[in-house]
Protein backbone atom coordinates (compact mmCIF):
# COMPACT_ATOMS: atom_id res chain seq x y z
CA UNK A 1 0.00 0.00 0.00
CA UNK A 2 3.03 2.26 0.72
CA UNK A 3 3.76 2.68 -3.05
CA UNK A 4 -0.10 3.40 -4.29
CA UNK A 5 -0.42 6.16 -1.51
CA UNK A 6 2.72 7.83 -2.72
CA UNK A 7 1.05 7.75 -5.97
CA UNK A 8 -2.00 8.90 -4.90
CA UNK A 9 0.32 11.84 -3.34
CA UNK A 10 1.93 12.70 -6.21
CA UNK A 11 -1.08 12.25 -8.64
CA UNK A 12 -3.00 14.69 -6.44
CA UNK A 13 -0.03 17.15 -7.33
CA UNK A 14 -0.57 16.45 -10.97
CA UNK A 15 -4.61 17.34 -10.89
CA UNK A 16 -3.18 20.61 -9.19
CA UNK A 17 -0.83 21.60 -12.12
CA UNK A 18 -3.62 21.06 -14.57
CA UNK A 19 -7.03 22.32 -13.10
CA UNK A 20 -9.18 22.88 -16.19
CA UNK A 21 -8.97 19.37 -17.04
CA UNK A 22 -9.78 17.58 -14.53
CA UNK A 23 -12.82 20.89 -13.10
CA UNK A 24 -14.46 19.69 -16.38
CA UNK A 25 -15.13 16.41 -15.17
CA UNK A 26 -17.47 17.96 -12.44
CA UNK A 27 -20.06 18.74 -14.62
CA UNK A 28 -20.97 15.04 -15.45
CA UNK A 29 -19.73 12.34 -17.90
CA UNK A 30 -20.32 11.34 -21.40
CA UNK A 31 -18.21 8.45 -21.84
CA UNK A 32 -17.46 7.11 -25.36
CA UNK A 33 -17.99 3.52 -24.76
CA UNK A 34 -19.35 0.98 -21.92
CA UNK A 35 -16.64 -1.73 -21.74
CA UNK A 36 -16.87 -4.64 -20.00
CA UNK A 37 -14.45 -6.92 -18.43
CA UNK A 38 -12.47 -9.01 -16.10
CA UNK A 39 -11.88 -8.19 -12.75
CA UNK A 40 -8.40 -9.78 -13.65
CA UNK A 41 -5.96 -7.11 -12.74
CA UNK A 42 -3.60 -7.25 -15.33
CA UNK A 43 -6.83 -6.31 -17.56
CA UNK A 44 -6.43 -2.42 -17.54
CA UNK A 45 -9.07 -0.76 -20.21
CA UNK A 46 -8.15 2.89 -19.81
CA UNK A 47 -4.48 1.21 -20.35
CA UNK A 48 -5.23 -0.91 -23.15
CA UNK A 49 -7.23 1.80 -25.06
CA UNK A 50 -5.61 5.53 -23.94
CA UNK A 51 -9.09 6.22 -22.54
CA UNK A 52 -8.93 9.45 -20.35
CA UNK A 53 -10.61 10.58 -17.57
CA UNK A 54 -14.04 10.52 -18.37
CA UNK A 55 -14.13 8.40 -21.74
CA UNK A 56 -14.06 4.62 -20.51
CA UNK A 57 -17.68 3.81 -18.16
CA UNK A 58 -16.24 0.23 -17.01
CA UNK A 59 -18.27 -2.84 -15.41
CA UNK A 60 -16.00 -5.62 -14.53
CA UNK A 61 -16.68 -8.59 -13.20
CA UNK A 62 -15.30 -12.05 -12.55
CA UNK A 63 -14.98 -13.56 -16.41
CA UNK A 64 -16.42 -10.46 -17.82
CA UNK A 65 -19.85 -12.04 -16.95
CA UNK A 66 -22.78 -10.35 -18.42
CA UNK A 67 -26.28 -11.83 -16.59
CA UNK A 68 -28.83 -12.89 -18.49
CA UNK A 69 -31.27 -9.60 -17.74
CA UNK A 70 -34.07 -11.12 -15.12
CA UNK A 71 -36.46 -8.53 -13.94
CA UNK A 72 -37.18 -10.49 -10.83
CA UNK A 73 -33.84 -10.87 -10.02
CA UNK A 74 -32.43 -6.99 -10.17
CA UNK A 75 -28.56 -6.93 -10.16
CA UNK A 76 -25.64 -4.52 -10.03
CA UNK A 77 -24.41 -5.22 -13.35
CA UNK A 78 -28.10 -4.67 -15.04
CA UNK A 79 -27.89 -1.86 -13.38
CA UNK A 80 -24.50 -0.91 -14.74
CA UNK A 81 -25.48 -1.56 -18.35
CA UNK A 82 -28.74 -0.06 -18.05
CA UNK A 83 -27.40 3.22 -16.58
CA UNK A 84 -25.03 3.53 -19.77
CA UNK A 85 -27.06 2.82 -22.11
CA UNK A 86 -30.72 4.23 -21.35
CA UNK A 87 -29.24 7.84 -19.14
CA UNK A 88 -25.12 7.93 -20.62
CA UNK A 89 -26.11 7.03 -23.66
CA UNK A 90 -23.11 5.78 -25.05
CA UNK A 91 -23.10 4.50 -28.12
CA UNK A 92 -20.85 1.33 -28.20
CA UNK A 93 -20.16 -1.56 -25.99
CA UNK A 94 -17.37 -3.65 -25.78
CA UNK A 95 -17.08 -6.94 -24.62
CA UNK A 96 -12.98 -7.84 -23.76
CA UNK A 97 -12.53 -10.81 -22.59
CA UNK A 98 -8.69 -11.83 -22.19
CA UNK A 99 -5.84 -14.92 -22.75
CA UNK A 100 -5.38 -16.75 -19.70
CA UNK A 101 -8.64 -16.15 -18.28
CA UNK A 102 -8.62 -17.82 -14.86
CA UNK A 103 -12.87 -17.98 -14.71
CA UNK A 104 -12.88 -19.02 -18.48
CA UNK A 105 -10.26 -22.06 -17.59
CA UNK A 106 -12.31 -23.00 -14.57
CA UNK A 107 -15.43 -23.81 -16.64
CA UNK A 108 -13.71 -25.17 -19.10
CA UNK A 109 -11.69 -27.47 -17.14
CA UNK A 110 -14.53 -28.40 -14.54
CA UNK A 111 -12.52 -27.32 -11.71
CA UNK A 112 -13.81 -27.55 -8.14
CA UNK A 113 -14.93 -24.41 -6.75
CA UNK A 114 -15.88 -25.70 -3.56
CA UNK A 115 -13.47 -23.92 -1.85
CA UNK A 116 -14.89 -20.85 -3.26
CA UNK A 117 -18.46 -20.82 -3.14
CA UNK A 118 -19.77 -17.41 -4.15
CA UNK A 119 -17.36 -17.88 -7.54
CA UNK A 120 -18.66 -21.50 -8.34
CA UNK A 121 -22.18 -20.31 -7.71
CA UNK A 122 -21.67 -17.14 -9.91
CA UNK A 123 -20.16 -18.78 -13.03
CA UNK A 124 -22.74 -21.38 -12.62
CA UNK A 125 -25.50 -19.21 -12.84
CA UNK A 126 -24.14 -17.09 -15.28
CA UNK A 127 -22.55 -18.93 -18.22
CA UNK A 128 -21.97 -22.80 -19.21
CA UNK A 129 -18.69 -23.95 -20.13
CA UNK A 130 -17.78 -23.18 -23.50
CA UNK A 131 -18.59 -25.87 -25.78
CA UNK A 132 -15.87 -25.47 -29.03
CA UNK A 133 -12.95 -27.37 -26.00
CA UNK A 134 -12.75 -30.60 -24.88
CA UNK A 135 -12.19 -30.50 -21.24
CA UNK A 136 -10.93 -34.34 -21.58
CA UNK A 137 -7.87 -33.09 -23.66
CA UNK A 138 -5.40 -30.61 -23.32
CA UNK A 139 -6.08 -27.12 -24.49
CA UNK A 140 -3.72 -24.13 -25.16
CA UNK A 141 -2.59 -21.63 -22.29
CA UNK A 142 -3.85 -18.83 -23.03
CA UNK A 143 -7.76 -20.87 -23.56
CA UNK A 144 -8.16 -17.93 -27.00
CA UNK A 145 -11.07 -20.36 -28.50
CA UNK A 146 -12.74 -20.80 -25.29
CA UNK A 147 -12.41 -17.16 -23.95
CA UNK A 148 -13.59 -15.58 -27.61
CA UNK A 149 -16.34 -18.33 -27.62
CA UNK A 150 -17.75 -16.79 -24.22
CA UNK A 151 -17.41 -12.93 -25.63
CA UNK A 152 -19.59 -13.65 -28.09
CA UNK A 153 -22.32 -15.92 -25.59
CA UNK A 154 -21.73 -12.21 -23.59
CA UNK A 155 -22.79 -10.01 -26.38
CA UNK A 156 -25.69 -12.13 -26.94
CA UNK A 157 -26.68 -11.90 -23.65
CA UNK A 158 -26.23 -8.00 -23.84
CA UNK A 159 -28.86 -7.95 -26.77
CA UNK A 160 -31.70 -9.38 -24.28
CA UNK A 161 -31.15 -6.71 -22.00
CA UNK A 162 -34.35 -4.24 -23.15
CA UNK A 163 -32.34 -0.96 -23.35
CA UNK A 164 -29.54 -2.39 -25.44
CA UNK A 165 -31.98 -3.82 -27.51
CA UNK A 166 -34.23 -0.94 -27.88
CA UNK A 167 -30.83 1.52 -28.84
CA UNK A 168 -29.23 -1.32 -31.13
CA UNK A 169 -32.81 -1.74 -33.20
CA UNK A 170 -33.10 2.51 -33.17
CA UNK A 171 -29.68 2.08 -34.31
CA UNK A 172 -28.36 4.24 -32.06
CA UNK A 173 -25.89 1.39 -30.25
CA UNK A 174 -23.12 -1.09 -31.45
CA UNK A 175 -21.59 -4.30 -29.68
CA UNK A 176 -17.95 -5.10 -30.39
CA UNK A 177 -16.62 -8.39 -28.75
CA UNK A 178 -12.94 -8.01 -28.02
CA UNK A 179 -10.24 -10.41 -26.86
CA UNK A 180 -6.68 -9.37 -25.23
CA UNK A 181 -3.68 -11.35 -25.31
CA UNK A 182 -1.63 -10.81 -21.89
CA UNK A 183 1.79 -11.42 -23.49
CA UNK A 184 1.57 -9.29 -26.36
CA UNK A 185 -0.85 -6.41 -25.60
CA UNK A 186 -2.47 -7.27 -29.06
CA UNK A 187 -6.75 -7.10 -29.63
CA UNK A 188 -8.57 -9.42 -31.84
CA UNK A 189 -11.90 -8.10 -33.03
CA UNK A 190 -14.88 -10.06 -33.54
CA UNK A 191 -16.19 -10.21 -37.29
CA UNK A 192 -19.52 -11.13 -36.91
CA UNK A 193 -19.87 -11.73 -40.36
CA UNK A 194 -17.58 -14.65 -40.70
CA UNK A 195 -17.47 -15.13 -37.04
CA UNK A 196 -14.39 -15.25 -36.12
CA UNK A 197 -11.77 -12.70 -34.26
CA UNK A 198 -9.45 -10.84 -36.16
CA UNK A 199 -6.45 -8.28 -35.49
CA UNK A 200 -8.38 -4.61 -34.60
Amino acid sequence: MHTFVKNVRAFRRHVATEPGSFTRLTDGQTPRALFISCSDSRVMPALITGARPGELFELRTVGGMVPDHRPDRPSSEAATVEYAVAVLRVPDIVVCGHSHCAAVGAMTRHEDLSATPAVRDWLARTSPAPSSVNPTTPTTPDLSAAVQEHVVRQLGRLRGHPSVSRRIAAGRLRLHGWFYELATGSVLVHRPESKVFLPL
